[in-house]
């Protein structure tokens, strides 16, 4: 049976959970830019502005530290799928998970480049998540949006290949953030990249007559 002394010594102290955050804002910038292959701990440590010891105290390693952050990466980043509701309006739902998958690509363009990096050398590390964690989800969601097609409610549409051209759609946004800063004119480029993004899905999915 565990004592509240137990407990409280397993507990992190403000200063442990501090410095446990600093470490992950510290290499998700470092990660974010140069992938998991070219970040170092020595890299993260002089980010961090805490000694390679005391990051090691706190993570075994370069990779408990990069699966970590994708760990909680992909709870943020699958929930507005989640969030889909069977019994909403169709369209409107899918337009409310694009422009909150446009929303985040603002909010985390560094989780968003974590996860690019991660999946283009093969999600080694996440693979597991992938199969077991957003297989199922993206199958659930792939079935809904079926139905609403079958039903009528939404124009023809494969509905995996509508979920990956949002994906894409809404997180190059982030994952190409230096090139669309060249490319775009000065302006809101974020409302803009909202109202053309979501008029190019509503143009897809509108039902014939509705």
């Amino acid at each position: 049976m565990q004592t509240p002394a137990d407990t409280s010594a397993k507990k992190p102290s403000r200063i442990q959970a501090r410095n446990r955050r600093r470490i992950l804002e510290a290499a998700l910038d470092v990660f974010s830019v140069e992938g998991y292959r070219g970040a170092t701990l020595d890299q993260i440590a002089q980010a961090s502005g805490l000694s390679k010891p005391n990051i090691l105290y706190y993570f075994d390693g370069k990779e408990a530290i990069h699966v970590t952050l994708l760990n909680a990466m992909m709870e943020t980043w699958v929930e507005p799928l989640r969030r889909l509701d069977p019994e909403g309006e169709p369209l409107e739902e899918l337009l409310r998970y694009i422009r909150r998958k446009l929303e985040m690509s603002r909010e985390y363009p560094r989780e968003s480049r974590l996860f690019a990096n991660e999946i283009v050398q093969g999600a080694p590390r996440m693979r597991p998540h992938l199969e077991h964690g957003l297989k199922p989800l993206v199958d659930e969601k792939a079935a809904l949006i079926a139905r609403w097609v079958a039903e009528g409610r939404l124009a023809p549409v494969e509905p995996r290949h509508l979920i990956m051209s949002i994906w894409a759609t809404t997180q190059h946004y982030a994952d190409f953030e230096a090139q669309i800063a060249v490319l775009m004119p000065e302006g809101d480029v974020w409302d803009d990249a909202a109202a053309h993004v979501e008029g190019m899905f509503r143009k897809l999915l509108a039902p014939e007559g509705g």
